[in-house]
């Protein structure tokens, strides 16, 4: 008996004195790494609450994760445990870690870390200090991002002419609240940017701050930085007014084929801005840079170059800046189907890009569609003697001649030099209905494009069953419509005898979404070019016959209640289609003018 209780104490004895944790287990509740885990978990899922109820100091931590995932912004955080050391004796036990940032756009940083647990009443904690988020982060330091744009790259022309390139710009901004006095800032501040920016009014400016945040900045205007120089004395002091800058991507000269190149920018922006370099640093409680923990370098990426002709685009818009009416020119190569320029005056730029998407009646210039239709069905050829009346009637509707004029029996090539109306009225009631509209598809009009760069429509022909309707759209009235893009397109086809697919950006492909017809005859063109070459010579637009081999038509298109009309010219020269427009000039005159500036600014 007495062996047997001293073996009895003895066993009770061992079992008292063998410990019952190991490996940072504690007694009851989740482990160390279940710990470590949870935490994790909630700093990746950006739930700052519950992973600071996971530390020993969970004020100082919410506010510290807060204040990280403000300055950081992520898109996407991942973090896991990858092993926890156990501690004995004066060692702790530490949990290693990895982490990853995303912040999109393929930009992410990843590092490994490790962070203390400690038990606080039977309970795993982490033991929290700045460097559980990244292991270099000191007591009183925090962590940014910054983004570091690569230097967009420039847009050229077809002969390596720089159209736009990286230029430093200024927002002129104003923060309500500390103006103290917005309508008085706002007076001064219009004053002051006059000189650049005479469109900035007083009132504008206080209707456009009063409509955002008192401690919002809003934009009155962005300078460049030449221009800010300009003014800069006048306004720096102004209270509430800031000037943050930038470099941004902008056309060589103000206003500058302003159709076209902002929209090819915005079109290819991600193409022209490369891949932005970025970083993350360390700072100090003053908030100075202290140290890079990642950096990737911005790639710039090559100058994207475009179809356009520095010397055509400039050569257009100094032929339409100085009309009052909105008018627009659009250039193209027959043989490519690139376009060469887009040039709108101050007036049409307020409109929108008329030039490319605006529809018109196009009047006598249609005329290349009738009578390609005439030619191709047989009823008549360019030297085929037709009635050239002052007016017809057509079922009771009345068409005249401009100005009521007469030529009795004359040649094709004649009624269609001097834009006689009766003579293609008569032909258009003698052809099918398909017939106009499949001439005008021929050339262009009607087709859809989606040209990289631009939005662009050429124009629509309906089929017309009776007799009046055919006539009138016989003589680009009625119901066509068609733009000033579409015009030179028609033209090209001409020059090139058959549609050629419409391009601007270098190496990007045009979808097109609705295909011309089949080419003309080229019995139909060869005869169709000579009578736009008579045009020229002895007929409407005798004005240009002093600038080399020109062809064309003139056109002058009734609108609205019949009493106002557009001008029109389209035309090719060499290599280069266009079309001009000046739209309410009452006459063709104005258009050949127009174009004629257009062609002595080219040399």
């Amino acid at each position: 008996m007495r062996t047997a209780a001293r073996a009895l104490s003895l066993l009770t004895g061992l079992i008292v004195t063998v410990p019952v944790a190991s490996c940072g287990v504690l007694d009851s509740g989740p482990s160390a790494k279940d710990a470590a885990e949870a935490y994790l978990n909630a700093f990746a899922a950006g739930d700052n609450a519950e992973a600071a109820r996971r530390t020993d100091a969970p004020e100082a931590a919410r506010d510290f994760l807060a204040e990280t995932r403000r300055n950081l912004s992520p898109d996407k955080v991942r973090a896991s445990v990858t092993e926890v050391e156990s501690g004995g004796g004066d060692d702790p036990t530490t949990a290693n870690f990895r982490a990853s940032w995303n912040f999109g756009s393929e930009r992410v940083w990843n590092y490994r870390g490790s962070f203390e647990l400690r038990d606080r009443e039977g309970e795993w904690k982490v033991h929290w200090q700045p460097s559980v988020v990244h292991p270099e982060l000191g007591s009183g330091q925090s962590l940014h991002y910054q983004s570091d744009p690569a230097t967009p790259a420039p847009v050229l022309g077809r002969d390596g002419t720089r159209l736009m390139g990286p230029q430093r710009l200024v927002r002129v901004t104003v923060v309500p609240k500390e103006t103290k006095n917005l309508s008085e800032v706002a007076g001064s501040l219009a004053r002051g940017l006059r000189p650049v920016a005479p469109t900035v009014t007083a009132g504008g400016i206080v209707e456009g701050a009063e409509k955002i945040p008192e401690d919002q900045a809003y934009t009155v205007v962005t300078l460049r930085w030449s221009d800010y120089q300009r003014v800069k004395s006048a306004i720096y002091e102004l209270p509430g007014v800031r000037f943050p800058d930038e470099t941004a991507l902008v056309a060589s000269e103000r206003d500058y084929a302003s159709q076209v190149l902002p929209a090819i920018s915005e079109s290819r922006k991600d193409r022209l801005n490369g891949r932005a370099g970025w970083r993350v640093f360390t700072a100090n409680a003053s908030g100075a840079k202290l140290k890079t923990l990642h950096e990737a370098e911005p790639e710039p990426t090559e100058a994207l170059k475009t179809t356009l002709s520095d010397e055509v685009q400039h050569a257009a818009e100094s032929a339409v800046d100085p009309i009052d009416k909105p008018a627009m020119i659009v250039a193209m190569r027959p043989s490519t189907g690139g376009v060469l320029a887009v040039a709108q005056n101050e007036a049409a730029d307020q409109k929108g890009a008329l030039a490319l998407t605006g529809q018109y009646p196009p009047g006598s210039t249609f005329k290349m569609a009738t009578g390609l239709a005439a030619l191709e069905a047989g009823k008549a050829d360019i030297d085929t003697r037709l009635g050239c009346p002052a007016e017809r009637t057509f079922n009771g509707k009345t068409l005249p001649n401009s100005h009521h004029f007469e030529l009795g029996r004359v040649t094709l090539r004649k009624a269609f030099a001097e834009s006689c109306n009766t003579t293609f009225a008569k032909l258009a009631t003698e052809m099918p209905a398909s017939a106009l509209p499949d001439a005008a598809e021929k050339l262009g009009i009607g087709a859809d494009f989606a040209v990289p760069g631009i939005t662009t429509l050429t124009g629509d022909v309906p089929a017309s069953e009776g007799r009046v309707a055919r006539a009138v759209n016989g003589i680009g009235q009625g119901e066509v419509l068609v733009s000033p893009f579409g015009m030179a397109l028609a033209s090209a086809s001409v020059a090139h005898g058959s549609m050629p697919t419409p391009k601007l950006i270098q190496g990007a492909e045009t979808r097109v979404n609705e295909q011309a017809g089949q080419a003309p005859s080229k019995s139909a063109l060869r005869q169709l070019r000579e009578m736009m070459r008579e045009v020229v010579r002895s007929g409407t637009a005798t004005e240009l016959s002093g600038l080399g081999e020109v062809a064309g038509k003139t056109g002058t298109a009734q609108f609205g209640d019949g009493s106002r009309a557009h001008g029109w010219f389209t035309g090719y020269r060499g290599d280069m289609s266009f079309a001009v427009l000046v739209t309410d000039a009452g006459t063709s005159e104005r258009a050949v003018r127009v174009s004629k500036e257009f062609l002595d600014g080219i040399r």
